[in-house]
């Protein structure tokens, strides 16, 4: 499916300098695992460039929490990050979204039709001395991923990716029907004070017929601050209670995720049919239940299929 020609305008401004981009796998990794530890973080999104004819720009949308990123696998060639929320007041833990990086990835999946990513090869031009970041969502279901080069210009460690396709985030969807889709160049920068996730988003009407209609462009900012002003325990203490459930959960995916064609679910938008069953399991195995794997298979079973060949 081809991608915007409107959008590769941006991903040539975004892109940074080339030239000063690093093939150095340890040096890169280390700016990765830097994306550890705690934090307060400040998500904003404003719409900017409007493309629709008659398109109202949408409000700006504000909010923030309390995270912790914790490293769940670490190699030379591949590094795991969890993120949890924790409530400052009451404490409550939410699992959040994962983020996967492989150094020079063989293929990833794309968000190709609605609650379907097929795995697709990754062009050899695209994945020379490149790193792919592919996210997931709370139940480690697939989310979006994208694959570019850790630059270390003027001592600053970025990353950008290339232009990738997106569903509607979860602060979208339940609020929007006049696009279905994302293109998306995502760039992580570490700061001395953390580290931030820009987004350079253009919401996409994508159609049957396979024409498409660009809706507007976004800007999402996300400013991880370090903090020791919260407590995580309860987070660090969720994590190690429950990370053998989630570990046989993502073995799941990952025989969806790790081959072609891919994966359809079987849910709503919402993912809610997945999410909660799985969420009460690992409740359950964090009050010192035994990893059933019969019932996390029943969930797959129920919700969970290859994508259709095309």
């Amino acid at each position: 499916m081809k991608l915007l020609s409107a959008s590769a305008v941006l991903l040539l401004a975004s892109s940074g300098t080339a030239s000063a981009q690093s093939v150095d796998t340890a040096r890169d990794r280390a700016s990765i695992l830097a994306m550890q530890g705690e934090y307060t973080v400040d998500f904003a999104f404003d719409e900017t460039v409007l493309l629709k004819p008659g398109y109202e720009r949408a409000s700006a949308m504000r909010s923030g929490g309390n995270e912790v990123v914790i490293v769940v696998e670490d190699s030379p060639h591949r590094v795991v990050l969890q993120h949890l929320l924790v409530d400052g007041k009451s404490g409550h833990v939410t699992k959040h979204w994962r983020q996967d990086w492989v150094y020079e990835a063989a293929n990833r999946f794309e968000f190709s039709a609605e609650q379907t990513w097929a795995v697709r090869a990754i062009p050899a031009a695209v994945n020379k001395g490149a790193w792919t970041q592919c996210v997931y969502e709370v139940s480690d279901g697939p989310r979006y991923c994208g694959t570019g080069k850790w630059d270390y210009a003027n001592n600053v460690p970025t990353w950008t990716s290339d232009l990738s396709w997106r569903p509607l985030p979860r602060r979208e969807y339940t609020q929007r029907s006049d696009y279905n889709a994302l293109a998306v160049i995502n760039r992580h920068t570490l700061t001395p004070n953390g580290w931030t996730h820009e987004q350079f988003n253009t919401k996409v009407q994508r159609n049957a017929d396979g024409s498409q209609v660009e809706i507007a462009r976004e800007f999402g900012f996300n400013d991880y601050l370090k903090t020791t002003e919260v407590d995580f325990s309860p987070a660090r203490n969720y994590w190690n209670a429950t990370t053998g459930f989630w570990a046989k959960v993502r073995q799941r995916w990952d025989g969806f995720l790790g081959k072609a064609p891919g994966v359809h679910l079987k849910t709503k938008l919402d993912g809610m049919a997945m999410i909660i069953p799985l969420f009460e399991q690992a409740e359950a195995v964090q009050g010192g239940a035994a990893v059933d794997e019969a019932k996390i298979d029943a969930v797959f079973s129920r919700f969970v299929e290859p994508a259709p060949i095309k």
